[in-house]
């Protein structure tokens, strides 16, 4: 699957909100190795950084695209690079803080994956994760609705990935039965989205650079605008614009601190 940084990065004020929240909860000083699973195109890698100018941070991605990103948006220091299925990688020594923003969403079977991830925190760090908690809302639905429509469904339902997020509760108990101390929390941000240049709705402009992508790479020219006016269609009826043509675009997510202690 191809992403598209410029594209995800057309709202990276409101993608930031989420991953500095995430950040500001972690309390540690002064972590020798940080991995950022699911980096990305690397602006939150700098975040990283930038709160710990000393630490060795790798940071963890399966596209090529986002990862050429993120070596400039992150550069200098002593980064790691590495292209790998989040779900599969495993660092070879135990890490002060693992931290993955809007990226664990995308894997499957949630009931093992954290667990496994968790034992890669060493002694006294913290395993910290932000994911959206957003397939229930009519932006997703919509777009759920339109894959499944006989116009789109031979072309694009094999491309459909059921999402593995599980309630928060879920991942308390997970955590914690492996061991872990558990802060876990849902916000729901108001986001102001401002029009799109190019006349697309600004909640579809928003998913083109996350959950439409999957369906994009398999589309193009004329296929692609007729895909987007379908959805644009439907999402327009539950998002419609303010007199000044921005639009209000709840969006709900999940957060998870999970500390290994020391004994």
């Amino acid at each position: 699957m191809s992403w598209d940084p410029s594209q995800y990065l057309r709202y990276s004020g409101e993608r930031l909100r989420p991953a500095l929240d995430l950040l500001a909860r972690i309390k540690l000083a002064a972590p020798d190795t940080i991995v950022d699973l699911g980096c990305g195109a690397g602006n939150v890698t700098a975040l990283l950084a930038e709160r710990w100018p000393h630490a060795r941070i790798t940071g963890v991605d399966n596209s090529k695209e986002m990862l050429a990103q993120a070596r400039t948006s992150a550069s200098g220091g002593g980064h790691e690079w590495i292209e790998a299925d989040i779900a599969a990688w495993t660092p070879s020594h135990p890490v002060d803080v693992v931290y993955s923003n809007a990226a664990l969403h995308w894997q499957g079977d949630h009931a093992r994956l954290f667990p496994r991830i968790f034992e890669w925190v060493a002694p006294g760090g913290v395993l910290a994760v932000q994911m959206p908690d957003q397939f229930s809302a009519p932006s997703h639905v919509a777009l759920a609705e339109i894959v499944a429509a006989p116009r789109w469904r031979d072309r694009l339902a094999g491309r459909a990935k059921p999402f593995a997020v599980l309630p928060i509760a879920d991942y308390f108990a997970l955590l914690v039965a492996a061991g872990a101390g558990v802060d876990a929390w849902t916000t729901e941000y108001l986001h102001v989205l401002r029009a799109a240049e190019d006349g697309v709705h600004p909640v579809v402009a928003w998913m083109k650079g996350t959950a439409m992508t999957p369906f994009l790479a398999a589309l193009d020219g004329e296929e692609e605008r007729a895909f987007l006016d379908d959805v644009s269609g439907h999402v327009a009826k539950a998002y419609p614009p303010l007199a000044d043509g921005r639009v209000l675009y709840p969006f709900r997510r999940i957060f998870l601190i999970a500390s290994r202690l020391i004994r």
